[in-house]
């Protein structure tokens, strides 16, 4: 029988902890243009954004910790609410930390589409196409993930360069909730679906070798979990507060394009999910893969959108949603591709090449428009 302390390592106990007294000291010292030259500050701009990762894994730990105790529906809802949360914060944050980003929620969830879909789904294919030649997966999951990506993303980024209510890349306030209304109901048939009506299209294959019975952690390790992720989620509300000064005088003093901020923001919420589909397509386990990675930028685009429509909304902000003409072209790609990469129910490397080329595409191009 698996411990409290196997179940609960102790280092996702400790690093909220740290970054807390990280966030004290800190604020006590200040970060900004002037604090950040000196070494204090820059020792503090660089501890900075490992804590805050460690902090997110923290977090994503203690929500899988109840989500396997209280099964499915309800688990997944607890996973995907608390990276949910994550997001929101970050994106709120670097909004209001001074820095005029009204595209920024546009940029992160483009480019949580294009690092899943492209860069961790092509490096989960080419490492366990190099590992094991070809590997299997249930197409009905697949195609289940593809068909209301593809509608979200579609709906929240392109559609509004078309409306004629507003010129430009918005919709009307009327227009916003009521995708805002769709997105939310797409995503409860998706959950109702892969959480009750058919479980079996995301069920890890038989040829796999599936993981052992998972434990179900003990009430009282639910209890812990429960109290480190509430405390986990804010301190990285905290912490985003510090992570959007430093971004905001990192891109200033590089003059990066504003596109990168919302490249940071996707990778920091996407670290802890990435690093399992890892790690299962080296195990074989594509399908498990698959379900982490997708239903991670599911989760985010049904989520976060309707989230920050809504603070946009009672802020009397314009929320910028339409992506620009070469984005909408590689998010296009990025659909066809991924209907004939997951058509067949096999993959090998070429196909798991071709993403990861896409994905090169979209990082060079946010760095030279």
């Amino acid at each position: 029988m698996p411990t409290l302390k196997a179940v609960i390592p102790r280092s996702t106990l400790a690093i909220p902890v740290v970054a807390l007294i990280f966030y004290g000291f800190a604020s006590v010292y200040g970060l900004n243009h002037a604090s950040i030259a000196s070494p204090v500050g820059l020792l503090l701009a660089t501890a900075l954004l490992p804590i805050l990762i460690g902090t997110v894994f923290a977090a994503v730990h203690h929500a899988e910790v109840i989500a396997l105790r209280i099964g499915e529906p309800y688990g997944t809802l607890v996973l995907t609410i608390a990276v949910t949360i994550i997001e929101v914060g970050l994106i709120v944050s670097v909004t209001s930390g001074g820095a005029s980003l009204p595209a920024l929620a546009r940029d992160t969830v483009f480019s949580v589409i294009m690092i899943v879909g492209n860069g961790l789904v092509g490096l989960c294919i080419l490492l366990g196409g190099f590992r094991y030649s070809e590997q299997g997966f249930r197409v009905s999951g697949a195609n289940a993930y593809l068909v209301v990506l593809i509608v979200l993303a579609t709906l929240t980024l392109i559609l509004p360069n078309f409306i004629q209510a507003r010129p430009g890349p918005f919709y009307s306030s009327s227009q916003l909730v009521f995708v805002a209304l769709i997105t939310l109901a797409l995503y409860g048939g998706f959950l109702y679906i892969q959480t009750v009506r058919n479980r079996d299209y995301f069920l890890v294959l038989d040829t796999e070798g599936a993981d052992a019975s998972p434990y179900l952690p003990r009430n009282r390790a639910v209890t812990v979990s429960a109290t480190i992720l509430i405390l986990s989620l804010g301190v990285v509300i905290l912490l985003s507060k510090m992570f959007a000064a430093v971004v905001h005088i990192g891109t200033s003093l590089v003059d990066a394009p504003e596109a990168v901020v919302g490249v940071i923001v996707a990778l920091l919420i996407l670290s802890p999910e990435s690093v399992a589909a890892v790690r299962a397509a080296r195990r074989d386990q594509l399908q498990k893969s698959l379900n982490l990675a997708l239903g991670s930028s599911l989760a985010t685009i049904s989520l976060t959108v309707p989230a920050v429509a809504a603070l946009h909304l009672w802020l009397q902000r314009d929320l910028v949603l339409g992506l620009d003409g070469e984005d909408t072209v590689l998010l296009m790609l990025t659909a066809i591709v991924s209907l004939l990469t997951f058509g067949t129910g096999r993959t090998n490397i070429l196909y798991g090449f071709v993403h990861l080329v896409i994905f090169a595409v979209f990082i060079f191009l946010v760095f030279v428009p």
